[in-house]
């Protein structure tokens, strides 16, 4: 599957714009991980982009998320690590452990990719090209500020080699190299 197949299913699958956004932001910081640590940026990059395909049926079936994917893109040739991925973003809720850098990348890429785009939206001028790293941090430490951005996961940073502000530069880079198709 080449990433414009699988942008295409994501326009698709999911209705709503800011969960295509979501998922671009998630993409580009999972393929900037993939970069930094040497892995392939490809695979993570799949991973990030198709984690919320299956959203729209499961928002209110948590067990199925991230599962369903698997069922609907079995006959694809994405190699299996994509669907672990995926699936990893949700392991909490499918009780099962985050083994690979990737698994442990994408659960906290995934709230932390919400909380840069909240403090994003507060900025006077509402650009993330002039957000800088210590405004999400300060927002990190206020929990009523993006509260659906579970700051646990985010922490989980640590569990694949970065500290919070390492990952925030990282993830803030990644998404602001991409503004335009963030629309902010």
């Amino acid at each position: 599957m080449t990433r414009d197949e699988a942008l295409k299913l994501l326009n698709e699958k999911l209705q709503n714009k800011n969960l295509i956004k979501h998922s671009l932001a998630v993409e580009v910081v999972m393929r900037a991980l993939a970069k930094r640590f040497g892995e392939d940026t490809e695979v993570w990059g799949m991973a990030g982009l198709l984690h919320d395909l299956d959203y729209g049926e499961t928002a209110n079936n948590w067990k199925k998320h991230g599962v369903l994917v698997k069922e609907w893109l079995n006959d694809s040739d994405l190699p299996e690590e994509v669907f672990n991925i995926i699936k990893a973003h949700n392991s909490d809720i499918l009780n099962i452990p985050r083994n690979t850098l990737a698994e442990k990348a994408i659960f906290a890429v995934d709230p932390l990719t919400g909380l840069i785009t909240a403090a994003s939206c507060v900025m006077p001028d509402k650009k993330i090209s002039l957000l800088k790293p210590k405004s999400v941090l300060k927002r990190f430490k206020t929990p009523a500020f993006a509260a659906g951005s579970n700051r646990e996961y985010i922490q989980t940073c640590t569990d694949f080699g970065l500290s919070l502000e390492e990952f925030v530069d990282i993830a803030l880079k990644a998404m602001q190299s991409i503004d335009q198709d963030l629309g902010f």
